[in-house]
């Protein structure tokens, strides 16, 4: 047996292993050599009581100032409460029962100590109960050891435990360091002599037993290196058997469904969209699978009133007017026929008001082209720009660029110079009803610059680089504004009374006329109402219009292109999604995009359609069997559907891609059993991969923990952002909080509106095991409040609801929604709900994701202490997706200066979902997510930190593939095979060859 699987058994003993292992996991030598300090030490340098972190085990030293012995109880207990200093703060010691008797001995005021222990708060007061502590003022060997160690070296903090304090797991480290020489290097010499990093052994060494900061430095860069090679030659072995693997290339086809999808888009894709689909298409169309992580929304059709306008030849005509063979007007100047009217119904309709007094409606989905100050141009949707509309300063954040000025001619004739009729219309002797005529409003750049050039010079005067026009009746100043936004200028009214404006006029220089003339900021942005609403497409090859304003807008819907590309090759195309509600809304999203192309073989349905079809656990019997039989006879192109896609009975005629919809709620293994199913008419191929994700990931995490996949990302952030305002609420600092918690959810249901409460647990779960009960009676004897509120457990759907209607929300109609309850009840509680049948929702983290009730306005998350940062951040999107703001309310009862207290704030401190992924990957151990999202890799990272070590990743990452490359079997690496071996779980040994 090599030195580092030896046992710790063996050498510490069986009571010290026993506690490594349960609560530390380190099990062998090569496990505690591994197990490394947190931080180190000088004197003077511990922890200051000042600055004492709350609810983390902490060493600190210091000296006793008062020790003194309290009864309760009526005499019949008693406790010790001491009182240390360190010069910089005081804090308590607190010892209980049987347990005084040896403290009280040792520590008298004027001793020195060593503390270690977990700080929590009683009355208002930091506090260690029951501490370990080894003093360093004693007579005798081991104190005299203690007070050099202290005095003369850098003393290592490792992460501990109530169980075993850090100078107690630094005596099991000394016991095995010699062990160290013995580690396998697994990295490559050349590799390591060219980083100049320093051999295995000497960085174990130095990390536990440093002598200066200096070979701190190089042992933790040395360390590093291990992490973040092994983990990417595991990845690199992975993506190299990919391309090893057999997959049917999927060109695109001219003239087929794709091309037919994108002549009936009524928006264009932005330049970054269209980048992502060209990676997508070139690797569908090569011989082996494609593997592929797209971090963005799928999209869906953008929308607009009726009564909004749409630039034709003519001027702007209601979006309401339009129709089959109407021309319109293209935001490069050409003209094109509209070919496709797309009534969405009725939708929630918003208004931009622009920095110039022009205002936009429409959709929450409708997509903006913006830019911040100095910085790139960004695409975002209506709802992501409410919920970040102002800086920190409270000036807009956001401004559209004017559409390029072009010419227009309604065929009207101009028998009069432009400049002359501008001149007479600025001029004194004008009527309150004169207009610009149509001839001239609806005429070329040129005559149209000619116009407002006479109304300029007869009315106008100069005022700070503008001109201003004094008193203009109203139709006079709509137009003014008109021609100035025309081309390109920015025209303000400002109302002097009696139906007449002042009109502030801003023109680009004489040579920019004719070009993008001046960004509009976006002011405000205000709720409408409910409104029919439509979008059309344009024969055009843009697929873009002109609409309100000169203003243009885009959208994407990558994932679909892929889907219809992979049709028209003859394949089939799958989208698995983690819940129904989510499948279900794919499914019915992308058969309203496609139209009669969703109806193929269908009467009425296009001649190049295919058949959408839904696959889920809860259909009837005569409907799965439909599906099925039109799944493996290869009528249905594309199939929407949940983990029902990956059971045995389920066949395909020839599956070609295969898009994961919230990659992080599936494991490799999950996406695995359904690329399996490639091909399963034919030769066995391997299905292209396109996996998805709205959860924002920092690159750093990408390159890690998907590193098997290649990464592309959207310009705009994810859809779903509102302007939601949320706020933690301090249960037990605050109870009245609390109250005015539950006040706020009434008065937003008796203002029409609808709320949920979310509880980590439902209520019916068995008893807790047997010992539970002991374990927390005991902790309730010795421990502190805070340690008691710990364990007790998280609060329950059931129970809640039922404390609501009996108290705070008596009266109001509420119903409970969890996993455990049959998909029946499960839908007719969502439906009542969705209907305003219902006015709370008391629920699990069953509505996480796709759950859209526009009526929903408030949210309290119950014990939000025991969400992750993601979780909550996607709970509360479910809130705010209507007209009205939503309001989230984080309740928790841990301490104010508590980190899950800071988790909490953060939270609520921030809508931006890539902020909160830094701040969540922050807080937890790397090696939690890179376990979470590929499965078979144990937790490795103790030392790489995936968000600062961005350069040590891509580093590793290069030097992996060329490796990798070079010697897939690694037959020339030995050290680097058993490394790798230790990395992957002994079950899976095959994981790396899978695909």
């Amino acid at each position: 047996m090599a030195a580092l699987d030896e046992p710790l058994k063996k050498i510490l003993g069986g009571s010290t292993a026993k506690v490594l292992a349960e609560h530390l996991g380190l099990h062998t030598v090569g496990d505690l050599l591994h197990h490394y300090p947190r931080r180190y030490a000088e004197r003077g340098e511990l922890t200051r009581l000042a600055d004492l972190p709350l609810d983390e085990h902490v060493t600190v030293v210091a000296q006793v100032a008062d020790a003194r012995v309290h009864t309760f109880n009526a005499g019949r207990g008693q406790r010790l409460e001491v009182t240390l200093t360190d010069g910089s703060g005081r804090l308590r010691l607190v010892f209980f029962g049987k347990g005084i008797h040896k403290p009280h001995k040792e520590l008298l005021p004027g001793r020195r100590a060593m503390f270690a222990g977990k700080v929590s708060v009683f009355n208002r007061k930091l506090q260690l109960a029951h501490p370990e502590y080894e003093l360093l003022d004693k007579d005798g060997e081991v104190g005299a050891a203690a007070v050099d160690a202290f005095a003369n070296q850098l003393m290592p903090i490792y992460p501990a435990c109530q169980q075993m304090a850090s100078w107690k797991i630094a005596k099991a480290v000394d016991a095995v360091l010699p062990s160290a020489g013995d580690a396998v290097d697994p990295l490559p010499d050349a590799l390591r002599e060219g980083r100049d990093l320093i051999p295995l052994p000497d960085a174990l060494r130095k990390i536990h037993r440093p002598r200066t900061k200096a070979e701190i430095a190089d042992a933790r860069a040395r360390l590093k290196w291990d992490e973040a090679f092994v983990l990417q030659v595991a990845l690199a072995r992975r993506r190299l058997a990919e391309t090893q693997l057999p997959a049917t290339p999927r060109t695109v086809k001219k003239d087929g469904l794709l091309d037919a999808f994108d002549a009936k888009l009524p928006f264009t894709l932005t330049e970054g969209q269209q980048k992502v689909s060209r990676e997508i298409f070139g690797d569908l169309a090569t011989s082996h699978p494609m593997h592929r992580l797209l971090q963005g929304e799928v999209g869906s059709g953008k929308a607009q009133p009726l009564d909004a306008l749409v630039l034709t030849p003519r001027g702007f005509r209601p979006m309401g007017e339009m129709a089959v063979g109407t021309e319109v007007v293209v935001p490069s100047g050409e003209r094109a026929f509209v070919d496709g009217v797309f009534p969405q119904g009725e939708r929630e309709v918003w208004r931009l008001v622009l920095s110039d007094g022009s205002t936009v409606e429409c959709d929450d989905e409708h997509l903006w082209i913006v830019r911040a100050r100095r910085a790139a141009e960004r695409v975002l949707t209506t709802r992501e720009l409410r919920g970040d509309l102002l800086t920190a300063d409270g000036r807009p954040k956001w401004s559209i660029a004017a559409a390029v000025p072009v010419d227009l001619d309604d065929g009207g004739d101009r028998p009069l110079d432009p400049y002359l009729v501008g001149r007479r219309l600025g001029g004194d002797g004008g009527s309150p009803d004169d207009r610009v005529p149509d001839a001239y409003r609806h005429a070329s750049v040129k005559d149209r610059l000619a116009v407002l050039r006479g109304l300029l010079d007869a009315g106008g005067r100069p005022a700070g680089g503008q001109t201003v026009c004094c008193a203009v009746p109203v139709p006079l100043a709509d137009d003014l504004a008109w021609l100035v936004r025309s081309l390109g200028g920015c025209a303000r009214l400002f109302s002097v009374g009696d139906g007449v404006y002042n009109v502030h006029v801003a023109l680009p220089d004489e040579a920019s006329i004719g070009s993008t003339g001046f960004r509009r900021a976006v002011e405000a942005i205000e709720y409408v109402g409910r409104k029919p609403v439509q979008c059309i497409s344009v024969a055009h090859p843009d697929h873009a219009y002109v609409t309100d304003h000169f203003t243009v807008t885009h959208n994407t819907m990558v994932a679909l292109r892929a889907m219809l590309g992979v049709v028209d090759s003859g394949g089939q195309a799958v989208m698995l999604a983690p819940t129904e509600v989510l499948a279900q809304q794919h499914h019915r999203s992308i058969t309203e995009m496609m139209g009669e192309l969703a109806e193929g073989g269908m009467l009425g349905g296009a001649e190049q359609g295919t058949k959408v079809v839904l696959l889920t656990g809860s259909m009837g019997a005569a409907a799965r069997r439909q599906a099925l039989l039109d799944l493996v006879t290869g009528e249905a192109g594309i199939v929407v559907g949940t983990h029902a896609l990956i059971e045995d009975k389920v066949q395909f005629h020839d599956l070609g891609l295969v898009v994961v919809d919230e990659q992080h709620r599936f494991g490799v293994e999950q996406r695995d059993a359904l690329r399996g199913k490639g091909n399963s008419q034919k030769e066995k191929q391997t299905p292209h991969l396109l996996v998805m994700t709205a959860t924002p990931i920092p690159r750093t995490v990408a390159m890690t923990v998907f590193g098997d996949l290649e990464t592309s990302v959207l310009d705009q952030l994810p859809a779903g952002r509102s302007p939601i305002a949320s706020h933690v609420v301090p249960a037990k600092d605050k109870p009245h909080f609390l109250a005015r918690a539950w006040e706020r959810v009434r008065e937003e249901v008796e203002a029409g509106h609808q709320g949920y409460v979310v509880c980590p647990r439902i209520g019916d779960e068995e008893d807790a095991p047997k010992g539970k009960k002991g374990a927390n009676a005991g902790a309730a004897k010795a421990g502190s409040p805070e340690d008691i509120e710990e364990k007790r457990p998280p609060l329950a759907v059931l129970d809640v609801a039922e404390q609501l209607t009996k108290g705070p929300l008596a009266g109001l109609k509420v119903a409970v929604l969890h996993g455990r309850m049959a998909p029946d009840d499960k839908d007719e509680v969502m439906r009542k709900f969705a209907a305003g049948e219902l006015d709370v929702l008391v629920a699990t983290t069953v509505i996480e994701v796709g759950v859209n009730v526009p009526n929903a306005t408030a949210m309290v998350i119950m014990d939000a202490d025991r969400f992750g940062v993601s979780q909550l951040h996607q709970l509360r999107g479910r809130v705010g997706r209507g007209s009205a703001p939503g309001l989230c309310l984080l309740v928790s009862e841990m301490p104010e200066a508590s980190p899950a207290r800071a988790r909490l704030a953060a939270v609520a401190g921030t809508l931006d979902g890539f902020e909160l992924s830094r701040i969540d990957l922050e807080q937890r151990r790397e090696g939690d997510v890179l376990g979470q999202a590929q499965s078979g890799v144990r937790s490795s990272l103790r030392m790489l930190a995936v968000i600062d070590d961005e350069e040590v990743i891509a580093a590793a990452r290069e030097e992996a593939t060329a490796v990798v490359t070079a010697d897939p079997e690694l037959a020339g690496y030995p050290e680097l095979r058993i490394a790798l071996s230790a990395l992957l779980d002994d079950e899976r040994e095959q994981y790396l060859d899978k695909g």
